[in-house]
């Protein structure tokens, strides 16, 4: 396994449904033994990009490359590829030794090898003992490392998951990502996720790919793309972000919200009107007189880590993410280091993404009065 090597890679992969573009000129190369996450909200093309990687849809143009091999038109099963779906597709007349092992029957593989093959994924799996258990009789995690081990017994290079984890509960997802990380390192394997959460997305993967309109947005580490979004997109879909209009009237300053601040951001057309992104756990609360903006707080909650506080400066409410408790109505001062302010160019995002008056798209459309028609 060679971690540098480009293992699979789509060129220009359009794909359109009803005359919907779903994939809209999409190019992405990953690399062998990398743990992938395609990251986006529904309809961003995330699992049309994995069923195109699966051979399940064939791309209305572009190409499909498995290592140096183009793989258009090649059928799922001649593919180096399996797949877990939402749906487990278990057998459920089958116990776990049977469902595990029916890849291995299908292939006429000598039964001692299917015997050592089939332990060894239990083992690998956390389900040894439970051999002769009807998968009815399983926990839904159970049903989900059966799912997985029947997947890798034959040994194929990329394993694909289409949003595997998202009818478990929280606590079980949370250890069902650890032990798909854990496997995927033992294993060695290209694992390619699908999810639209963000926190799964962050804790598993080596690159994160978040998609949106069919498009690529930003392809990079957790790290990378949690700490540096290229846009408001990115910004507001990872994590919480304070997203406000700034401009640029020098290298390492940023106006916004009435006040100059130092950053840490150059090479910006001298006035040039940018986003400015700052995560609320880098706002610090102060005393009024020592803060660089002043602002009254509309509202508390506390979530046992720290309190989310929401405050009110010159009409744009801002998040604030503190161990320090302030009471509703108080005024407050805000702090901020040149290193907790990140600017962006303008984008087809801008002005879409702000303030926390509400915290979601979908319940703003719902608090907007229609009009009354007009008489004729």
């Amino acid at each position: 396994m060679n971690q540098n090597q480009k293992l699979i890679e789509l060129h220009n992969v359009s794909v359109s449904f009803d005359d919907q573009k779903v994939l809209d000129a999409l190019s992405l190369s990953i690399r062998d033994g990398e743990f992938v996450t395609l990251l986006g909200p529904s309809g961003c093309g995330k699992t049309t990009t994995l069923r195109i990687i699966a051979g399940f849809i064939e791309p209305d143009e572009g190409d499909v490359f498995f290592g140096s091999e183009r793989i258009n038109g090649v059928p799922p099963h001649k593919r180096q590829v399996n797949t877990i779906f939402q749906r487990y597709a278990l057998f459920p007349h089958y116990n776990v030794f049977d469902n595990v092992a029916y890849g291995l029957r299908v292939k006429n593989v000598p039964k001692a090898e299917i015997h050592e093959r089939v332990h060894e994924m239990l083992r690998l799996v956390n389900l040894e003992g439970l051999e002769h258990r009807k998968i009815t009789k399983l926990s839904g995690g159970q049903q989900q490392r059966v799912a997985v081990a029947r997947a890798v017994i034959n040994r194929p290079k990329v394993l694909l998951l289409d949003e595997p984890l998202a009818a478990l509960d929280l606590k079980l997802r949370k250890d069902m990502q650890r032990e798909l990380k854990n496997i995927q390192k033992q294993l060695g394997i290209t694992f390619i996720f699908v999810t639209h959460d963000q926190e799964e997305a962050l804790s598993m993967s080596d690159t994160v790919v978040v998609m949106d309109g069919g498009r690529i947005q930003q392809v990079g580490t957790p790290t990378d793309i949690y700490n540096e979004p290229v846009n408001a997109f990115v910004a507001d879909f990872i994590g919480e972000s304070n997203i406000l209009d700034g401009v640029m009237p020098a290298d390492y300053k940023a106006t916004f919200a009435g006040h100059t601040f130092d950053c840490l951001d150059a090479g910006f057309t001298l006035g040039e009107a940018v986003d400015v992104v700052i995560r609320p756990e880098d706002v610090d609360i102060v005393a009024p007189e020592r803060g660089m903006l002043t602002g009254v707080v509309t509202s508390v909650t506390f979530l046992g880590v720290h309190y989310e506080i929401i405050v009110d400066i010159r009409g744009f409410k801002w998040m604030i993410q503190t161990t320090d408790y302030c009471g509703e109505g108080e005024t407050v001062g805000l702090s901020i280091e040149p290193d907790a302010i990140h600017i962006m160019k303008k984008s087809e995002y801008s002005g879409r993404y702000g303030d926390y008056s509400t915290f979601s798209d979908e319940m703003e459309e719902i608090n907007q009065i229609p009009e009354e028609p007009e008489d004729d």
